[in-house]
């Protein structure tokens, strides 16, 4: 494909294969040029790492599965951006709007050094198209469109951990540390509820 061709899926005229190629972060955002773009692959190594420490501290302490999920489709996600970023110009030749078919592994090598790829983009979802009224600042007369961007699953993947996380798992935010002799008096009352903690009454 061409940059800019698009076919429907399932015939729905709302529900798109679009071809883009995004130099910057998700849902073709960009970020400061050259110097962004590195600036992101290292910012997304180091996120990959904090979630690769936190899913083992979550397994680790057996948390709740969906949970778990969550910050696995983040991971996931990121990861995807940055193979597609680090890898990609390496392994494809330009696209263009017109005539432009990327060649796999061209002779006189990709069209862009380690880590300076552009990420793919293929998800477009135009449900509604309209004209925002005039009487909206700064918009006013422009186009309104949901929804606009253009994503790929990896976006998808961590659009779902992250809303997942703050609908179905708040308490992540909200839990109070505990001191170590809180946590053996909750393990010793959990395993042995007949045992009651220090100043309990009978009727509790």
């Amino acid at each position: 494909m061409n940059i800019g061709d698009e076919f429907n899926i399932l015939g729905f005229h709302w529900a798109r294969i679009h071809f883009v190629e995004n130099p910057g972060m998700a849902f073709g955002l960009e970020f400061g040029g050259s110097f962004g773009k590195l600036a992101l692959g290292i910012f997304r190594i180091i996120a990959v790492g904090f979630l690769i420490y936190i899913l083992r501290w979550l397994i680790g302490h057996h948390l709740r599965f969906g949970l778990v999920f969550c910050f696995s489709l983040i991971l996931a996600g990121a990861i995807g951006n940055i193979l597609d970023s680090a890898f990609y110009g390496l392994l494809f030749s330009e696209s263009s709007y017109h005539g432009g078919v990327a060649e796999f592994l061209p002779a006189e090598g990709g069209y862009a050094p380690f880590f300076y790829g552009r990420v793919v983009d293929m998800l477009y979802f135009p449900m509604y198209r309209s004209i925002w009224p005039d009487w909206v600042p700064l918009i006013g007369g422009n186009r309104l469109e949901f929804f606009r961007p253009v994503f790929n699953l990896a976006d998808a993947s961590i659009s779902i951990g992250v809303i997942s996380i703050l609908l179905f798992h708040r308490e992540v935010f909200k839990s109070k540390p505990t001191t170590g002799s809180e946590q053996a008096t909750g393990t010793i009352i959990a395993e042995h509820p007949e045992v009651k903690p220090a100043g309990a009454s009978e009727e509790e």
